[in-house]
């Protein structure tokens, strides 16, 4: 989940969040299973893809490989951006309203996707069709949306002073996520044609204002 950094504002008691070089070697590794995963896929498909070809092409044993992915779907569905989401939303400045901490970490999310810091545009649009296409890819990304959504639990409650177990702290933290998903499903069920980044903002619109009228209501 998810470059328009126009209406957000830095500030100066907010640093840059740097992730220690013990987890930027984690990154490495699961980059190199991830991107050797999508270009076999790309070639012979993913059913035929197994983790042991997976294993050779980015030269790491199979149990390396199970180490950070459990499961072959994993490798699909995992991405690097819950650690950098919680250092990002917890440098933001304590004052701030949350949703505009969101809106700043969520673009920040999107704006890296589309320059290709983690993966390329199309091992992105890659991991897209595989989550519309592929039933088991995209019943485990349902189910890693409790991962994402425990991290969004634990700094939501640090910042209105609520436990993380809150039922509306869930209820709001999982909201985000999975709405966050759809969209990612929507892009890609569309032949990934439109701007994610103006479904991301449409996203937060829907979840900070409700459901907007139709057009024709509306004029």
């Amino acid at each position: 989940m998810t470059t328009m950094a126009a209406t957000a504002h830095s500030s100066p008691s907010a640093p840059e969040p740097r992730l220690g070089l013990r987890e930027r070697k984690k990154i490495k590794t699961r980059m190199a299973i991830r991107k050797a995963t999508y270009r076999l896929v790309q070639e012979q498909g993913y059913d035929a893809t197994t983790i042991e070809q997976i294993a050779e092409a980015a030269e790491v044993s199979p149990s390396t490989v199970f180490r950070y992915f459990p499961t072959k779907e994993d490798i699909v569905v995992t991405d690097e951006y819950d650690p950098i989401l919680e250092e990002e939303l917890r440098a933001r400045p304590a004052d701030e309203p949350l949703m505009q901490s969101l809106r700043y970490v969520m673009r920040t999310a999107v704006e890296r996707s589309l320059s290709g810091e983690y993966e390329t545009r199309e091992e992105m649009e890659l991991r897209g069709r595989l989550m519309v296409e592929v039933p088991a890819v995209r019943a485990r990304m349902i189910e890693s949306m409790s991962v994402t959504g425990q991290m969004m639990c634990r700094v939501v409650a640090e910042r209105t002073g609520r436990t993380p177990d809150d039922l509306e702290v869930r209820v709001y933290c999982m909201g985000l996520v999975g709405a966050l998903m759809e969209a990612s499903r929507y892009w890609a069920e569309h032949g990934q044609q439109g701007d994610i980044a103006e479904y991301t903002e449409r996203t937060l619109d829907v979840l900070e204002h409700g459901l907007p009228p139709r057009k024709s209501e509306a004029s």
